[in-house]
């Protein structure tokens, strides 16, 4: 089976809905908001098509992809005001060209650190506490 096969950002399957939401499709990529919120506004943006590398993409279409990463960041920076983001590009077991985009707030997790990927406590909001960061994401996008 390919790697393509077992990638849940291709399959779109509960592996990836049980972690993330949906929020649009952007020129080269797809923007889900991370459900685990201990950095509030973490969002995971994922290339379009099963790329496993950076280097596997055309000029174009790296420029694209990193245009959608530079506009997601700066949509989080309007939106929630963050001291820092961190990018985070950990591909090992999944190897689908993927993002996380951590909005990082002095004083808070991790601060002057890595943030962690999946905190021990986690940070789970309701539907429409969900539905009020995607929005407030969509507006600044």
């Amino acid at each position: 089976m390919s790697d393509q096969n077992n990638c849940f950002y291709c399959t779109k399957d509960e592996k990836l809905t049980d972690i993330m939401i949906k929020i649009c499709e952007l020129e080269a990529s797809i923007l889900y908001l991370f459900k685990e919120q201990t950095y509030r506004g973490r969002c995971v943006i994922a290339y379009k098509e099963h790329k496993s590398e950076i280097f596997h993409l055309t000029d174009e279409e790296r420029n694209l992809f990193m245009k959608d990463v530079a506009r997601v960041a700066a949509a989080i920076d309007k939106g929630f005001s963050p001291n820092k983001i961190n990018y985070g590009a950990y591909a090992d077991k999944m190897t689908h060209l993927h993002y996380h985009i951590v909005p990082k707030y002095e004083n808070g997790p991790s601060w002057g650190g890595t943030f962690e990927m999946m905190p021990q406590e986690k940070v789970l909001l309701s539907a429409e506490e969900y539905q009020q960061l995607i929005n407030q994401i969509k507006e600044n996008l």
